[in-house]
């Protein structure tokens, strides 16, 4: 029998660990890679390993898989957790270039990269918490 694939987390559908881990690890290299994500970068610390191993950990248990963020940290509060820095639209957008040449990298299912680009779109604008 075979299983659909609306039955499965995006956690499954994109490989489980090994997958999400591999993710995470495009998107911070692509920060420190492109120009153009200059302004985002600059928020994070030099050392990117302790914001690695968070949003690794914060995306198995957002995209369907075991909920290692909650686990450590408790609830993620996303909007709260980033009021400290200053998001605006052009913080937004570099984020999500970063994530979604990421999403293109790793991904193989087109459908896949679509619904997640999607909700990280969404998650990335409510993130916003200054105008520009």
């Amino acid at each position: 029998m075979q299983i659909s694939q609306s039955s499965l987390t995006h956690y499954q559908r994109i490989g489980g660990e090994e997958k999400v881990r591999a993710l995470v690890l495009r998107f911070y290299q692509l920060m420190d890679e492109l120009p153009e994500a200059y302004g985002i970068r600059k928020l994070h610390a030099e050392d990117l390993q302790g914001a690695t191993d968070k949003l690794f950990k914060f995306l198995s248990g957002w995209m369907g898989g075991p909920q290692l963020y909650v686990e450590q940290y408790g609830h993620p509060m996303l909007r709260g957790r980033h009021l400290p820095f200053s998001i605006a639209a052009t913080e937004r957008d570099q984020w999500l270039l970063c994530m979604n040449q990421a999403l293109d990298d790793v991904v193989e299912d087109k459908t896949l990269r679509q619904e997640l680009s999607a909700a990280f779109a969404k998650v990335a604008d409510h993130m916003r918490n200054r105008e520009g």
